[in-house]
């Protein structure tokens, strides 16, 4: 009888040492997978952030409102940059004030600057095929026409196994359903809601 008790005694205990223990182990493994992914991601949207920028340089001052179009002018563009010589405000300068216009193609500059495959910028990572969401448009601010664009995708898209709200209390701030994105539809910037 004693080693009946014994046994389910140790039964009991390896059970409670194994709840204690995945207890302990999910939140850990969730706020590292949330890390993890969130860097990627992040990281994601700087590269097309930089692409944004550059077509806008292109197309003098618009975003683009999707992917193909934005690879297309990244891919066969250029951009225009203007180098002044002197300074047209200092009358007693002797050094003759002059701009210089020279054009380098957009695809060179997503090169130097990114570390990103142009065709692939549109997919989020970890979702399998998925795509950021990208919305460009103009509004008027301050009496003035300005162009925005917003771009990015919910959390629950790259999160995998972690996609629930129930995860959420291991994280109060964690909602799958919001945004991880740049730019905003409703005022001209284009910081991201990570900074």
């Amino acid at each position: 009888m004693k080693g009946l008790i014994s046994l389910v005694l140790t039964l009991i205990i390896a059970f409670l040492a194994y709840t204690l223990y995945l207890n302990i182990k999910e939140p850990i493994a969730f706020q590292e997978v949330k890390t993890a992914r969130k860097t990627v991601l992040v990281n994601k949207l700087k590269g097309i952030r930089t692409a944004q920028e550059l077509y806008r340089g292109a197309t003098g001052g618009a975003y683009a409102s999707n992917f193909d179009t934005l690879v297309q002018v990244i891919r066969n563009d250029s951009i225009k940059i203007v180098t002044i010589f002197g300074d047209k405000d200092n009358v007693n300068s002797t050094e003759e004030f002059k701009e210089v216009i020279t054009y380098k193609s957009a695809m060179d500059s997503f090169k130097t600057i990114s570390n990103y495959n142009l065709d692939s910028l549109r997919y989020v990572p970890f979702s399998e095929g998925k795509t950021f969401t990208i919305a460009a448009d103009t509004m008027t601010y301050q009496s003035t026409l300005v162009n925005i664009v917003e771009v990015g995708t919910t959390w629950k898209e790259f999160m995998g196994k972690y996609a629930s709200a129930k995860y959420s209390k291991f994280d109060n701030s964690y909602d799958p359903n919001k945004k991880l994105k740049f730019g905003n539809l409703n005022a001209p910037n284009l910081s991201g809601n990570w900074e």
